[in-house]
């Protein structure tokens, strides 16, 4: 794998799929990836449009995973494919995922994981077995300001957590839009593609993953309502949740699709015994600090910053004053996965105090959480204990 680009092959992300392209943006933004094949669709004559659409040789645009993941196995190591790269909805994350590391090829999956806790554990046991690396885009890990906010807080800055407060308000399931034709509405609405859960599947796991991301502490039980508010819509758009974390840390997870006007405005406040940290994605540059008798302080993203810490630093790619976004936090988690796949090949251990991502033990926790909140709404909101640590 020295000295080319890795060759990614795509389960999904044809035409109409808007999280498939962000994919394909992200891998290519740090020339480390090329797109090379793909089964972009459970249409054949989608798939075959879409590859064509991306310039790719017609050979190589699959009618089907199976197809693809048997043939590219098959061609000899200067060609075919180095990873996997899947952004299907929930149900169809389980299968391509194993017959791609069983093949040994190293997978990075669209989150929630799968589409049921028992997948997971499966899914769980087959990367113990393969070794290969894995890696689940809970993308907001990726940006510098978060990975900031982490290393303070286990640098111990704020002493102590307290209360861990975060909240991810959507407004664009205020209608019922899968009653129009709206394909990411459809399927995301649907429990027979989506799962078990709607609002807390979909954006409430990118929540919990931030609050355990950036305090280190996990989620050991909830009370939540979860509540479809959108009259006659089959899984749940809006959830509320009482938190407790090991050590007694305490906190509150709010995940909305309903909340009209709102756009993606993830945001998250850890607040310790010595001070607080606030980080939103609106301003995803920016981290307040509010140490105890001090003013707020605002810190900053830019690759010129000393003051960043080693991992926040690693995750920036341009000096202060010029914005960094989505597509960048994204990419770093493609970027670390890449580092992790050479390494892999190489025999050597990537050093995840810097270059980190999202995991199996991520996708899992994800995954218990949502059977914790769901079994929690439907016993009558009591608390309800998450069933991995």
């Amino acid at each position: 794998m020295k000295g080319r680009k890795l060759r990614m092959g795509m389960i999904g992300g044809g035409q109409g799929s808007f999280i498939g392209e962000v994919h394909r943006l992200a891998a290519n933004l740090d020339g480390q990836i090329e797109l090379v094949c793909g089964a972009f669709s459970s249409k054949p004559e989608v798939s075959r449009a879409s590859g064509q659409a991306l310039f790719l040789p017609e050979e190589r645009c699959y009618a089907t995973y199976a197809e693809m993941i048997e043939k590219e196995a098959g061609l000899p190591d200067g060609e075919r494919m180095d990873f996997v790269s899947i952004v299907t909805p929930n149900h169809v994350h389980f299968e391509p995922t194993q017959l791609a590391l069983e093949a040994g090829f190293p997978v990075i999956l669209d989150k929630p994981m799968c589409f049921d806790f028992d997948e997971a554990l499966q899914m769980q046991e087959i990367i113990e077995r393969t070794r290969l690396p894995f890696a689940l885009t809970h993308t907001y890990t990726g940006y510098p300001m978060v990975k900031q906010a982490k290393s303070m807080v286990k640098e111990g800055a704020l002493g102590k957590i307290k209360k861990i407060n975060v909240e991810y308000p959507q407004g664009w399931l205020s209608e019922k839009l899968e009653d129009t034709g709206a394909k990411q509405a459809a399927w995301r609405t649907d429990p027979k593609r989506s799962g078990k859960s709607g609002c807390f599947g979909d954006i409430g796991t990118h929540a919990a993953n931030m609050a355990e991301y950036v305090t280190g502490l996990k989620i050991t039980s909830v009370l939540s309502r979860l509540k479809t508010v959108v009259e006659g819509r089959l899984l749940d758009d809006d959830a509320d949740v009482l938190l407790e974390f090991e050590g007694g840390t305490h906190g509150l997870l709010s995940a909305s699709q309903v909340s009209t006007g709102e756009e993606n405005g993830i945001k998250i406040r850890i607040y310790g015994e010595k001070g607080g940290l606030e980080w939103r994605q609106e301003d995803n540059n920016s981290l307040a600090v509010t140490m105890l008798g001090q003013p707020k302080q605002i810190l900053r993203a830019g690759g010129n910053n000393a003051y960043l810490s080693e991992m926040a630093l690693a995750a920036c790619r341009v000096p202060a004053g010029h914005p960094e976004g989505y597509l960048e936090a994204f990419a770093n988690i493609y970027k670390n996965f890449v580092r992790s796949i050479r390494a892999h090949a190489a025999g050597q251990s990537l050093d995840f105090t810097i270059y980190d991502y999202p995991g199996i033990e991520d996708g899992v926790r994800g995954m218990a959480l949502i059977d914790a909140m769901v079994a929690s709404t439907e016993g009558g909101n009591v608390w309800t204990d998450v069933a991995v640590k």
